[in-house]
């Protein structure tokens, strides 16, 4: 419904895209401004500062983040809040939005990430990490500019000290219990869990995707191959796809990890079914292979997935015993398990990915985890293990990757469990094209030592859809056609197979978006590409460059990719003669023009192209003499009765053709006759009646406008509004509130129980009793004054000692007082109480 809608139009000079006057990073270093991020920018965000020893910053940047029909922006330190659908509804209005006062975060944001259910979102900078909690929707009807929002620092022992290691990314898990499980990706290969409503501090668990050097010991290793530039986190539905987790290094490497879990975690029933299945039908399939050396490995691997999966199907309700159920189930990862998950990999790549011409060392900078739907017309078993994995690097190559042979859990035990290296068939290197750019940037002056750092972005919507942003635009990639070429291959035997793989499609490459201009000596990266997800809001994707500007592109539900026509559809249009058939026919069947020589195009008579003016070569051996013979005779007549016959045939084409000609000169009279009252038919309609028909037009799509923005009003009142039924909790909830309203402010008017009443005779007793307290700390003022100036004769040396002999004669005393009491005693006389003691 937002085909006339041009959000272009709509954000253009929207005043949450405006830069900050000033920015710093939270290092102190130099101040910047957000335009500033562009050629020698770039460098500095991926480069090591010469006075610095510590790993360079990620050049990871997604300053943009969207929630529902609400966009987040961070400028700088700040971050501001807009809406999309208030913006969409009354597009004339005042563009304004709210900033989210969080004076926690002192440092510059490079990377923003919304939890799933859109209440709290991770913020991190290049070495820091916080977490804000989101207002609720309507923020927007609020009247102060700003908008107050708790947030609290994460692990601040661990990003936030002077020897913190930059942030790779950082990434909500999806099975994190309240959503509040967050991924935290460091350089240095760590990736730490924090549960921000247990504890942001400490991380509930570590991976080590970068085994720690020991002391004394040289390893012959790049330090390219111990950065890790970006993770993802796998998919599945009957694997162990969703408890593995993917890293790459700056070399391209890729390691993995699993099992691996959130703490407190929140899994769908079906799942832990579906994965009990797969796991025992993998040991019954080990079982009927028989003893082997190779076996044996396997059955120790099988047997701790075994006792994993036991675990968490213990977990499950009791009543839990559909297992089609997708209800998520509260589960922690496995205790009967001490070891810990080993790291698997590297990955090898079979065959090896085609390097681009005139690239030298190239950095990985992003990985991305795709799966698919499978649509009902094809089978289900083998394509719904199906994993793509694409890996981006910096002189603009992708690499499509097919995880056949899905992952498989492994334990650091000992001895290791050693099934070799895991592999990833390469489908396809993709070139963007960013390698003559960076030429040119080098060439040129414009930088140094040109960076890039691509950023790959699944599409919410689209499973086959894929974006790339980097420093010189946007690229879409479109999988589908990929999907669908392995998806016929699979179905077919294992010996059409590699044929039918060698044949499939390549992915469809679409360039959106360019901001490099090679003339003006101009580059404005990419720092921030989003896709809302509310389908009813919009269906398209906005991009933020370095210098604040806004674009919007419009996607379409369906990806509008080239078909190749069907047989049917190719014998319809093979030939001249049905072409000009299917132009000439109207809409309602009918030909609109009957001409008079028919459909069928003119061909000449046979006897042009059959006349033959030589006589028969047969000829009788008498002919060759002077003598007449019968069959000379014979042969004379035949050979005349051929030339009549030729003779004949040539007047009768003679007399067709030139009818055809005739008919030829009525056929072009009647066509300029027709041509003619055309002509005038056109001038009739660009007259008067074209106005009207233009201004009929112009009427009907005003009305279809005001229709569609009158349906996207009651479509979003509805959704605000209408609640057609209140769950338990919430009518719970309801009730708790009218018993809290009934106790603070009272059943009634005069309900002496009630907190508002006892606060007022509270407040009135204090009042009274204020007074008397007011003169007894006055006496007691008094008193001090005086005692203060009694012993303004002595010093205070002086009143110390005095003291202390003040107290040994107390104790004396105390001790005379003990002795007589006890003489006292023995003669048995009564002495009364002694006299008190003066001060």
């Amino acid at each position: 419904m937002d085909e006339d809608i041009d959000w272009t139009d709509i954000l253009r000079d929207h005043p949450i895209f405006k830069a900050k006057d000033e920015t710093s990073n939270a290092s102190g270093k130099a101040k910047m401004s957000e335009a500033d991020l562009a050629v020698s920018a770039l460098s500095k965000y991926t480069q090591l500062d010469p006075g610095d020893d510590g790993m360079s910053p990620s050049g990871r940047r997604q300053v943009m983040a969207a929630r529902d029909g609400d966009l987040i922006v961070a400028a700088g330190d700040e971050l501001r809040i807009t809406s999309l659908g208030e913006s969409k509804l009354n597009p004339g209005m005042s563009k304004s939005y709210k900033t989210l006062y969080t004076p926690n975060l002192a440092f510059e944001i490079t990377q923003l990430a919304v939890n799933p259910n859109g209440k709290l979102l991770a913020v991190a900078g290049e070495y820091q990490v916080a977490v804000v909690v989101l207002p609720k929707p309507g923020f927007a009807k609020l009247v102060t500019p700003n908008v107050d929002c708790k947030s609290i620092q994460v692990g601040q022992f661990y990003h936030a000290s002077a020897t913190s290691i930059p942030i790779a990314k950082v990434e909500w898990h999806p099975w994190g219990e309240g959503g509040s499980t967050l991924l935290v990706m460091t350089v240095d290969g760590k990736l730490r869990e924090y549960d921000v409503s247990v504890d942001p501090e400490e991380p509930q668990q570590t991976l080590l995707f970068v085994p720690e050097r020991k002391k004394r010991s040289y390893i012959a290793q790049d330090e390219t191959e111990r950065v890790v530039a970006s993770f993802a986190l796998g998919k599945g539905k009957a694997d162990w796809g969703p408890l593995t987790v993917y890293a790459v290094m700056k070399s391209g490497d890729i390691y993995a990890i699993c099992p691996y879990m959130p703490i407190n975690s929140s899994v769908p029933s079906d799942y832990v079914h579906s994965l009990d299945c797969f796991v025992a039908a993998k040991r019954q399939q080990l079982a009927q292979e028989g003893d082997t050396p190779e076996s044996d490995a396997l059955d120790a691997i099988y047997e701790y997935q075994h006792k994993y999966v036991a675990a968490l199907m213990k977990q499950l309700p009791s009543g839990t015993v559909d297992p089609t159920d997708t209800r998520p189930n509260s589960m922690h990862p496995p205790s009967t398990i001490k070891v810990k998950p080993a790291r698997q990999g590297p990955f090898l790549m079979q065959p090896a990915p085609r390097e681009l011409n005139g690239s030298e060392d190239p950095y990985a900078t992003d990985i991305a985890y795709l799966t698919f739907d499978v649509p009902e017309d094809f089978g289900e078993a083998d394509t719904e293990r199906l994993g793509i994995v694409t890996v981006a690097y910096d002189d603009g190559r992708v690499d499509v990757c097919l995880d056949v042979e899905k992952i498989e859990p492994k334990w650091d035990t000992k001895p290791k469990m050693d099934r070799g290296l895991p592999m990833l068939a390469v489908y396809e290197t993709i070139d963007l094209g960013l390698l003559p750019m960076l030429a040119r940037l080098s060439s040129e002056g414009m930088n140094d030592k040109p960076s890039n750092h691509p950023v790959i972005l699944t599409d919410p919507v689209h499973d086959d859809a894929v974006y790339v942003y980097h420093a010189f635009g946007l690229h879409a990639l479109h999988l589908g056609s990929v999907l669908q070429s392995l998806t016929t291959a699979l179905q077919g035997d294992e010996l059409g197979m590699e044929v039918a793989v060698g044949k499939s499609d390549a992915a469809v490459v679409r360039p959106m978006l360019s901001t490099f201009s090679g003339e003006q000596k101009v580059l404005n990266p990419v720092i921030s590409v989003v896709i809302p997800s509310d389908i009813y809001l919009t269906s398209g994707i906005f991009v933020l460059t370095s210098t604040r500007e806004i674009a919007c592109f419009s996607l379409m539900l369906d990806i509008d990719e080239p078909q190749e026509p069907s047989e049917e559809k190719s014998a319809t249009i093979e030939g001249p003669k049905d072409l000009s058939v299917s132009l000439r026919k109207s809409p309602e069947g009918p030909p609109a023009y009957v001409g008079l020589l028919g459909s069928d195009p003119y061909e000449p008579p046979e006897i042009y192209s059959n006349f033959s003016a030589q006589p028969p070569k047969d000829r009788p051996a008498a002919m060759r003499s002077d003598m007449i013979t019968p069959d000379s005779l014979r042969f004379l007549g035949s050979t005349i009765e051929h030339f009549v016959h030729q003779i004949g045939a040539v007047r009768l084409a003679q007399r067709h053709a030139e009818t055809r000609h005739e008919l030829q000169i009525q056929e072009y009279q009647r066509q300029q006759e027709k041509l003619q009252e055309l002509v005038s038919r056109c001038g009739e309609l660009k007259g008067a009646q074209h106005i009207a028909t233009l201004d009929k037009v112009k009427r009907l799509q005003d009305a279809q406008k005001a229709l569609f923005r009158r349906l996207d009003r009651t479509l979003q009142a509805m959704m605000r509004k209408v609640s057609p039924e209140l769950s338990q909790h919430e009518k719970k909830w309801f009730d708790e509130l009218k018993r809290m309203k009934g106790e603070v402010l009272g059943a009634t008017r005069y309900d002496e129980d009630s907190l508002a009443t006892r606060v007022n005779l509270l407040r009135r007793e204090y009042d009274r009793l204020l007074p008397s307290l007011k003169e007894l700390q006055a006496k007691e003022a008094e008193r001090k004054r005086r005692q203060a100036q009694n012993n303004q004769g002595l010093g205070l040396t002086q009143a110390f000692e005095l003291g202390e002999r003040s107290n040994e004669e107390r104790v004396r005393i105390h001790a005379l007082e003990e002795e007589i009491s006890r003489l006292a005693a023995r003669l048995d006389i009564s002495l009364g109480n002694p006299p008190p003691l003066r001060t």
